[in-house]
Parts: C-alpha cells; structure tokens; sequence
C-alpha cells in the first residue's frame, strides 16, 4: 500500500511529500545496515549533479540522516562546459534550501572542450576540498547499479586485471560512499518521478563522443541484442567475483609474516627477502593487494618491475607514476608517494636560549632553557647544549663528527647510513649544528662538541618524527 501524501511548492518546484517508508527507502536503509556504510556518524558531503540519480540520493539520505546520526552538506559542481549549467547549479540550490542544508556550489569553468577525464578530476578535488574545510567524514556519490556494470566492461576492454573488474567499491579510502550500487538507474529514475521532484536531465549522458556514454548508449545495447538482456547481470555478476578474489587478497597479507607488510600514512613498505621467497606471480600478486591498502593502482608490468627492483641494491630507485616512486632501502622495498615527500619544506631553524619550536621536514624540534643532566646518552632523540647560536639543518658534504666517548672523527653520512635511513630520506634528517661543528645527529649520535656541565644552565632539544613519541620513549 502506497503512503499518503500531499503536494508542497516550496522555493518554486512542487515536491511530493510521503510520509511513511517507501519500498525504495526500506530498501536503502537495510542495505546501509547491511553493509555499514555509514557506521559512524559525522559531516557528509553529497554530491548532486541535479540528475535524477543524485537527487533521488540527497533525498532519501535526508529522511534517513537522523537515524544514521550524519549531516547533510549539499555539493554541485559546476564544470562550466554545458551553457546550461548555471541553471541547474540554481536549481540543485533551491533543492538544497528546500530541505534546509548547507549548500555549496564549485565552478570549475572547464570550458566545452574538456574531456570526461579532466572533469572527474578536478570535480573529485574539489569535493575533497569541500571535504576539508567542512571537516566531513564522508563524501557520498550516486554511482548505482549500471554505472557498475559499465566500469567492469569499460574495464575488462582495456585489459584490466581481476581486482579492477571488480569495479568501484561501496567504500573507498578518503570517505567516499556509494550507496546506491545495488540499485539500478531505472529504479532512481522511478523513485523521483513518484516523489515529483524536479531533476535535470544531462544531455552529455547520452552523447557517444564520451566513452561512458558510447558504452551505455552503443556498446551495451549491441552487446545485449546479441547476448540477451542478462548480459548486465552477467557483468555484474563477474564484478561481485572480482571483488571477492580482490578482498580475499587483501586478507591473505594478514597470513604472510616474513612479507611484514607496514602500512604508512604515505604508502607502505615490505621485507624484500620475504618477497624474495615467493615465484614471480605470487610476488607480482601480493604487491598489487598491499599497493591497494595504500591507496595505489599498481598495475602487472609496474609490479613486475618492483619485483625486479627488490633485487636490486639498497638505495635504487623507480618511479611509479602518479606521484609515486619505490626505493630499495636496505632490507626493505618502500613504496612511497613522492610528491607527499617532497612537498615538506626544509627550513634551516636559528636558536638560542630562548625555547620554541620550528618544523624541519617530516620532523618537529623543540627547545626550552633547562640545566643539564649528570650524562647524556649518545643515542637519544633529547639532548642538551651548552648554550649559544646553534641551527638545525641538512647533512652538508663533510660533515664529520667526534662522538660522544669515542676517539676519532665519523662521517655524517657514514652515521645515516649505519643508522638504516634510506637514501631517500638522509636529505631531510635534521643534523644540529654550531657552525662548522656538528653537535648532535638526533637518534643517531651526540658528539663530544658543547657538552654542558651537569646541573648548569644549557638549552634542552627535543627532536620528534610526525608527532609520535621516538625510541627513547619519551612521553
């Protein structure tokens, strides 16, 4: 039995208001029990192209926000490459003010020409945008059942491996939902057309000069003349087995402890003589399934090549593409994103007695007047000096050092590299300085340069790394 109802004009367009659960709400909601999507609450950006996905989707998680403890930020990007799109970046507007939500709109002023590519792209960064500054937990999207269906075909033409015919996930890294992947587009269209609200209909969906829509418009209709109308189930179907070899990989690492895969905020890293015991096509497979834990697309040859590299001596080096690059750094095969890297500022920092606290790189120093201790230990992240101008800075060429109880000079760069810090990395290791003296290798060596007298007057430096406690486990 239908709900009862009653037509509202609210800001202009007429919307039908249903009260009670429909069978499309029920529907979405156990699906969203089922599969956790939402499973804490917080800010969700949803994007709202003003077509009749979209809509149906602000409009159902709007009724179903209270339950799932989520906020509403209603998001258009305006690409600027239809003549139209003022028009409905007003109307999708008013679609937000008629349900009382936030509302921001992105133009992107792509201009006609630009591709399908170029506008995914800069639409996904500006929703990641939106996403920072309105500290949101989640950015939620209208992908649905056939567009699915079109990613495994577009997919498996161009020769894509098993885990990307699985197509796009119902979650993905940085907060991004889809919720309507079990729904098909005929089921949304239905949806809005009952509830009467206004939707826009795009007509580059329908323009074969986009791939996706050749796929949708030309390819799948021949394909289902030939094969039958259960040609997209049999797509579909295929994308449900991909993801579940694709997941059954990413459990299998959890089983491989001589890989001793490390997750990192900036990639990951893995034992290269774990990997050395694996043949070729497990090597090539598990590099693939880490690679996705971290938020990268490694394709077959790329992952070939890392295997390769694994071999190689420590400090080699291979980028990746996309702003990623691998490193051999001694026992271990680092997969990094190199653009994270090197986007950190080296700033040389000037001190004296006075305290503060300066970023160096991926480091944090800090500094504070305090006397000396009875001894200081070589290899602590904390240490004292005996006052005076002194600078944090990058190992230089030459640098050498007396340490602290030992007899004779040692290279700074001979210290780095018996401390274990990829090459990589050195150019960013703080070293601390008086002058042409280097007092202090942080974690790695204190030299026997301006030691301060115990209980004296002295400058504490504390050095941390992306503000975790270090190995001298100061709190």
């Amino acid at each position: 039995m239908r709900a009862r109802g009653k037509t509202q004009r609210r800001g202009g367009p007429a919307y039908h208001l249903y009260y009670g659960m429909t069978p499309m709400l029920s529907r979405l909601r156990d699906h969203l029990a089922r599969r956790r999507l939402f499973a804490v609450g917080g800010t969700a950006v949803v994007a709202v192209s003003g077509g009749p996905d979209s809509v149906a989707l602000l409009d159902l998680l709007h009724t179903l926000a209270p339950e799932l403890g989520v906020s509403l930020v209603v998001a258009h990007a305006d690409h600027g490459i239809q003549a139209e799109s003022r028009t409905v970046a007003q109307a999708v507007a008013a679609l937000a003010q008629h349900y009382a939500l936030p509302f921001e709109l992105g133009e992107l002023r792509l201009g006609p020409g630009a591709t399908e590519t170029t506008a995914r792209r800069a639409r996904y960064a500006w929703l990641a945008e939106v996403q920072r500054r309105r500290a949101a937990r989640y950015v939620v999207t209208a992908h649905h059942r056939d567009d699915q269906v079109e990613t495994v075909l577009l997919r498996l033409l161009r020769g894509s491996g098993p885990a990307g015919l699985a197509g796009m996930p119902a979650r993905a890294r940085g907060g991004l939902v889809r919720p309507l992947l079990a729904f098909t587009h005929n089921d949304l269209v239905e949806y809005v057309a009952a509830r009467r609200l206004p939707v826009h209909d795009d007509p580059a969906n329908r323009d074969p000069k986009h791939l996706r829509s050749w796929v949708r418009t030309v390819v799948l209709p021949l394909v289902s003349a030939r094969l039958g109308a259960g040609v997209r189930d049999d797509l579909a179907r295929a994308g449900r087995a991909a993801a579940l070899e694709r997941r059954a990989w990413d459990r299998v690492l959890r089983h491989l402890p001589d890989l001793e895969l490390r997750l990192r905020e900036d990639g990951f890293d893995v034992a290269r003589g774990g990997l050395a015991g694996y043949d070729n096509a497990l090597a090539v497979a598990v590099l693939r399934a880490a690679a996705r834990r971290a938020g990268l697309v490694l394709g077959p040859s790329r992952a070939r090549q890392l295997v390769r590299l694994a071999r190689r001596p420590s400090g080699r080096g291979q980028a990746l593409g996309g702003g990623w690059a691998a490193e051999v750094a001694f026992d271990r095969v680092r997969v990094r994103r190199a653009d994270t890297r090197e986007a950190r500022e080296v700033v040389e920092v000037v001190a004296g007695q006075v305290g503060g606290r300066a970023q160096f790189g991926p480091f944090r120093v800090e500094w504070s007047a305090q006397r000396a201790p009875a001894r200081l230990r070589r290899g602590d992240w904390t240490t004292w000096i005996a006052g005076g101008d002194w600078e944090v800075r990058p190992a230089r060429p030459g640098d050498r050092l007396v340490p602290l109880g030992a007899l004779g000079h040692r290279p700074v760069r001979r210290l780095l590299m018996e401390a274990r810090v990829p090459r990589s990395d050195r150019a960013q290791y703080p070293i601390v300085a008086r002058g042409e003296t280097i007092l202090w290798v942080p974690g790695i060596c204190r030299s026997a340069a301006d030691l301060p007298r115990p209980g004296t007057p002295a400058v504490r430096v504390d050095v941390t790394k992306h503000d975790e406690p270090q190995a001298d486990r100061r709190a």
